[in-house]
């Protein structure tokens, strides 16, 4: 029951939200660069990193051709890789005067000239990096472990090694690393290539050997503990690469989430699918990747969210990390969404479909004109709509290309999705070669499902795996995720618009208001914390704070019959639970009376009240929550959900990471599996969606401005109701940093 309108809503939701502190001019700026009104840089730097991957000089410190020694099977690694990108190595060690022929010097110090890169293969890392600032070493890589992924002591010693590097004018890769990034890469192979990205060598290894399987592979960065060089550094510098086709990660913790969002945000403006596999999903595997890498995993929830909404594509496998990057790489932009499946079996087309299907991908039925044409050459008794099955015959003769062709012909066709799921020789011999013929004539994806356990069959090891043009998986599950994937972000990038370009600069008149009511280290009341939210244009219920039963009983005629009342303290976070809140009162006795329950019961729980609320009471609406959290990774998170007081049983939550758009916000609530709830449900009206995006966008905004002061916002219930009605916050909890 409203007691006065809200005021009505523009259309444009961010104007509203710039509004609501009518900021300075310089706030509109949209060139990139600089700070965002947090102190959070708005563009990723991009190291130049050229000189670490084809550098023209190369110290190995530590450098050893004592054959059964490690360092001797490292140091002829090393000189191979020179030789290959033409760099000049100079061994260092301070017992030997060559090393496989070629001149050795005692120190970094004695080298004859500058060099781009320094290998150091010693146990204690710290001196070299200290002599390297009389080498003009650009680059130094450290292979030893025993840093900050040991505990305590061994940061304090990382921590060490990064300052002599900064005095040095180095910047560093590892330790705990390893030289994956002087692998020999395959020359031979065409189209678009991937990077990898892994801190993990081991973990790498699948993706390199998709160089045997066809695929070609351009870089290999391993990051190990990330005391400098990072994730990020990496994925920015191969966002620019003209031949990176798309770049694959495998990711145990992120140094920093700014900076990793950032460096998304460069290869989502730029088209760069990014593929990762990042694990912590669970309690075990978040304490196994810290205790290897020694960096924050971040709660996974907030990380997932990120990744997808900056438009990395996340997978679970290092076998769907392969599949998915390799299609992503090599597969144009789609002209259409829809996926046609072709078999010679109407069981493994049904399968097919039932999996696709399941993933949200779209199988339309093929044009008329499609279905007329396949007639020609499939009897009447197969399905020619979509899923296709030709019963197996055709494939043996030159109808078997005819029907491929027909269905990449097909204009709502964007991908065609041929599963084999065994070798039948000659037939299947044919069938791939006629596949591998389509794809090299069309600009649309041809993946294959290779279902054969053996895989050593001439289709598929010489016919599919001999084609660029053609994707081919090995299972079902890793096709229909990389077509999901690939669909996704063509659909992604189709519409990105950075939000950092949009990301206020400026702090808001509504920042002095609310930084006058924080309480740093506490709790605030609820009335404090609606107060908060009032400063931001969030819309709260009419109310007072009184302090005795005769204040209360004014407080309700100004408020309006029914009232709510509630007791207030800034340790109060579940009133009802103890009683402390009473609605629908009606009358002054009834105020009265509730008033001295109210202090009566605090008194009892040891509660030091700061008054009792008399609120308006909002009676119709939908019970929604929205609010912000501070993760340990990305800094302050912008929630919300379906609320109530079941809100902790249903977990039915959307999260993002600011900066964010409208596009974002809206995209939260389709995400939450109540949200038909906000179209209305059993006759009841269509709800104001867009008086909840309003706040959603607001709440980034006090995340923005206040999140490193702000450790928890609890906005909840958060009440939408009927179109053009508004949302209110009926109740509120804030926690101080």
């Amino acid at each position: 029951m409203l007691g006065s309108t809200h005021g009505t809503f523009t259309t444009d939701l961010r104007a509203r939200v710039v509004a609501c502190g009518q900021e300075s001019a310089g706030c509109g700026e949209r060139e990139r660069g600089g700070l965002d009104v947090s102190g959070r840089p708005l563009a990723a730097a991009v190291p130049d990193l050229d000189r670490f991957f084809r550098p023209e000089s190369v110290a190995v410190v530590g450098a050893s051709d004592t054959e059964g020694r490690p360092g001797a099977g490292i140091t002829r690694q090393l000189i191979r890789w020179a030789e290959r990108v033409g760099a000049r190595l100079h061994p260092v060690h301070p017992g030997r005067e060559t090393v496989y022929g070629l001149p050795c010097v005692p120190s970094v110090t004695a080298l004859p000239g500058p060099v781009d890169l320094a290998v150091l293969l010693v146990a204690d890392p710290l001196p070299v990096v200290e002599e390297l600032a009389t080498t003009g070493a650009r680059f130094a890589v450290v292979f030893a472990s025993g840093f900050a992924e040991t505990g305590a002591r061994g940061a304090e010693a990382q921590a060490r090694l990064v300052a002599a590097a900064r005095r040095a004018g180095v910047r560093l890769l590892g330790p705990n690393t390893n030289l994956n990034a002087f692998e020999e890469f395959r020359d031979d192979l065409d189209g678009p290539a991937i990077a990898l990205i892994t801190q993990s060598g081991h973990q790498g290894r699948p993706l390199y050997a998709l160089q045997e399987l066809g695929v070609r592979l351009s870089h290999w960065a391993p990051t190990g503990n990330e005391a400098d060089l990072e994730t990020a550094d990496f994925l920015a510098y191969f966002a620019e690469r003209p031949e990176v086709g798309a770049v694959a990660c495998y990711l145990e913790g992120l140094k920093d989430g700014r900076s990793f969002l950032l460096a998304a945000d460069r290869a989502a403006r730029r088209g760069v699918p990014v593929v990762a596999v990042k694990v912590g999903r669970t309690e075990t595997g978040a304490r196994t990747a810290a205790s290897h890498t020694g960096k924050l995993t971040g709660a996974d929830d907030v990380v997932d969210a990120a990744m997808r909404q900056f438009g990395v594509a996340r997978v679970s496998g290092l076998d769907e990390l392969q599949d998915t990057a390799t299609l992503l790489a090599r597969a144009r932009r789609p002209r259409s969404d829809g996926v046609a499946v072709y078999a010679i079996s109407g069981g493994t087309g049904a399968h097919f479909a039932d999996l696709a299907s399941a993933a949200g991908l779209h199988l339309p039925p093929l044009a008329p004109a499609t279905q007329s044409a396949l007639r020609q050459w499939i009897p009447g008794d197969l399905n020619v709509t979509n899923p296709v099955d030709s019963g197996g015959h055709p494939v043996g003769d030159e109808r078997g290309r005819e029907i491929i062709d027909a269905l990449l012909a097909d204009p709502g066709v964007g991908v065609l999705v041929c599963p084999i799921t065994g070798p039948f020789p000659p037939l299947s011999d044919k069938l791939a070669q006629d596949l591998v013929d389509a794809a090299e004539r069309t600009d649309k994806p041809v993946c294959v499902v290779w279902g054969s356990p053996v895989g050593t069959e001439a289709a598929y090891r010489e016919t599919l795996l001999g084609s660029s043009r053609v994707t081919t998986f090995r299972t079902f599950g890793n096709c229909v995720t990389a077509v999901k994937a690939y669909l996704d972000h063509h659909r992604f990038t189709a519409a990105y618009r950075s939000p950092f370009d949009e990301a206020p600069r400026t702090p808001s008149p509504s920042l002095r208001k609310a930084r006058a009511l924080l309480d740093p280290g506490r709790r605030l009341s609820e009335h404090a914390a609606k107060q908060l939210l009032r400063a931001y244009g969030i819309r709260v219920p009419r109310e007072q704070l009184v302090t005795s039963a005769a204040a209360a009983v004014r407080a309700a005629g100004l408020v309006g019959y029914p009232v709510v009342m509630k007791a207030s303290a800034p340790q109060l976070a579940h009133k009802t639970e103890l009683g402390l809140v009473r609605i629908g009162l009606t009358s002054a006795s009834q105020v009265r009376d509730t008033y001295r329950d109210l202090t009566e019961i605090a008194r009892y729980e040891g509660i030091d009240l700061d008054g009792v609320l008399v609120c308006q009471m909002i009676e119709r609406g939908v019970e929604m929550m929205a609010g912000v959290t501070h993760d340990a990774l990305f800094g302050p998170t912008v929630t919300v959900g379906l609320g109530g007081v079941l809100v902790e049983v249903l977990q039915d939550t959307a999260v993002r990471v600011p900066p964010f758009g409208e596009d974002q916000a809206r995209a939260m609530l389709g995400e939450l599996r109540g949200r038909a709830l906000l179209d209305g449900v059993r006759g009841g009206p269509p709800l104001d969606v867009d008086a909840l995006v309003e706040v959603v966008l607001r709440v980034q905004r006090m995340a923005l401005e206040l999140g490193d002061d702000l450790a928890e916002l609890d906005i909840n219930p958060l009440v939408v109701l009927e179109r053009g009605q508004g949302a209110v916050a009926l109740d509120a909890l804030a926690v101080c940093r």
